[in-house]
């Protein structure tokens, strides 16, 4: 896929990732990145697409964002390089930000995405989910 990103999109299928490796956990791998031949759990392949996404904001070996692309002024001027802008989408292949740059809605949606991989690991999100589902089943039925 070489098409637009769209933080939204990819929101959603970092959810479904997710959702999907509380029910297979660690057992349940694919190769990623495709033609690799490097095998990943799917909340590695999230832990992936989420490392991407960053990278889209953060800055590289030369000091430059890929979202500003080549804009002389957003990459170098001090009272600009400091601040990324959160584009409505953004390039494929380059990461550039295209379209609307005032997106803070749903492109910033990349600090959730900072956040959670940040706070969490993979097995204690299996755990969690385990010790919450065995509470719930643990729960006496009411009569009405």
């Amino acid at each position: 896929w070489r098409g637009p990103i769209w933080m939204p999109v990819n929101m959603l299928i970092l959810r479904a990732l997710f959702q999907y490796y509380l029910y297979y956990g660690n057992s349940f791998t694919i190769e990623c990145p495709t033609g690799s031949g490097k095998q990943m759990n799917l909340y590695e392949v999230a832990e992936e697409i989420g490392r991407r996404l960053t990278n889209i904001f953060l800055k590289d070996e030369q000091g430059k964002r890929p979202v500003h692309g080549t804009s002389q002024k957003f990459q170098e001027d001090p009272h600009w390089r400091d601040y990324p802008l959160f584009y409505e989408y953004f390039h494929g292949d380059t990461g550039v930000g295209v379209g609307a740059s005032h997106q803070t809605g749903w492109s910033g949606a990349i600090a959730r995405i900072m956040h959670l991989f940040a706070s969490f690991e993979a097995q204690e999100i299996l755990d969690q989910s385990k010790e919450k589902s065995v509470s719930q089943t643990r729960q006496p039925v009411r009569k009405r």
